[in-house]
């Protein structure tokens, strides 16, 4: 019997210290989640923001003053506006010039490629 009653109690034993170890697991996860949920909040808020900051800078009227202000642009008026006519058949777009100055090597060689000779 003596046998017995030690093996119950280590039995007993493994599973009470399994019960503390879950239950701190479970405690650290919930930690986790919390953390996970709280940056969730501030991120959502940071987005709320930006969106906001977006539409505010993207008014017509504030682009308009920038660009009357700052830039010195002025307003399109149909006295300074300037059409040019060509003959039907003067100028194709095999005729058009392509830009020397590129931002890339490889993007300047693919657009030029695509401009020249050949219809798509």
């Amino acid at each position: 019997m003596n046998r017995l009653n030690i093996f119950l109690l280590i039995v007993v034993m493994g599973c009470a210290l399994s019960v503390v170890n879950a239950t701190n697991q479970q405690r650290q996860m919930f930690f986790q989640l919390q953390r996970a949920q709280s940056q969730e909040r501030q991120l959502q808020q940071d987005y709320a923001q930006l969106q906001y900051q977006q539409s505010a800078l993207s008014r017509t009227s504030r682009v308009e003053q920038i660009a009357t202000d700052s830039l010195k642009m002025q307003p399109v008026t149909t006295g300074r506006t300037q059409y040019l006519t060509l003959a039907p058949g003067a100028a194709s777009a095999a005729d058009a010039p392509v830009p020397t100055s590129a931002p890339a090597q490889g993007a300047a060689a693919t657009a030029t490629k695509g401009r020249r000779g050949g219809t798509r």
